[in-house]
């Protein structure tokens, strides 16, 4: 749900309350959604668990998941489910979150965002200069993922059951898509 007639500021999300809801500012709007479902808490564990310790065995830099803010411009400040910044851009990593465009940004769908994921959010994330979008569908479970070009996303594949999922962030990692069930 979008308010209206009102423009907020990205940095709007650091005085959001502290009630289990999300809170994103995109393109000056506020965006209020549910807590995440169970299937969708489960999968995001599942996937970290697989993403996380690849990034700290190859000391490649950080994955973090929600609640974790970040603001990518004055009018676009954004929580995504799971993020990984390279050590390279660890200058955008602030004491209250991220301040500028992760390597990485996953969005877990739910009914309530699924347009928004694919939609606005896709399009913010592309136009910050966010290299790699996953989006993880857990009616597979599947995941799309995305790199960007010069025209903005190319979606490299999608993966669902039975599948592995290898990313191209991630040469030599694989994430049966199958262990992302809850």
């Amino acid at each position: 749900m979008a308010t209206r007639g009102i423009r907020f500021l990205a940095s709007d999300i650091w005085d959001a309350p502290d009630n289990g809801k999300k809170y994103e500012v995109i393109d000056g709007d506020l965006y209020v959604s549910p807590a995440p479902n169970w299937q969708h808490q489960i999968q995001l564990s599942n996937l970290y668990g697989y993403v996380q310790p690849w990034v700290r065995a190859h000391a490649l830099g950080y994955v973090v998941t929600a609640p974790t803010g970040v603001v990518l411009d004055d009018e676009n400040g954004l929580e995504p489910d799971l993020l990984f910044i390279s050590h390279e851009r660890a200058h955008i990593i602030s004491e209250r979150g991220v301040d500028g465009s992760p390597n990485l940004v996953v969005e877990v769908l739910s009914p309530s965002t699924e347009a928004r994921d694919r939609g606005l959010k896709l399009r913010r994330y592309a136009t910050a200069g966010v290299d790699h979008y996953w989006i993880l569908d857990t009616s597979g479970p599947r995941i799309e993922e995305r790199v960007l070009g010069e025209d903005g996303y190319r979606l490299v594949g999608t993966f669902g059951p039975g599948e592995v999922f290898r990313p191209a962030l991630f040469p030599g990692l694989e994430i049966p898509i199958d262990d992302l069930a809850g």
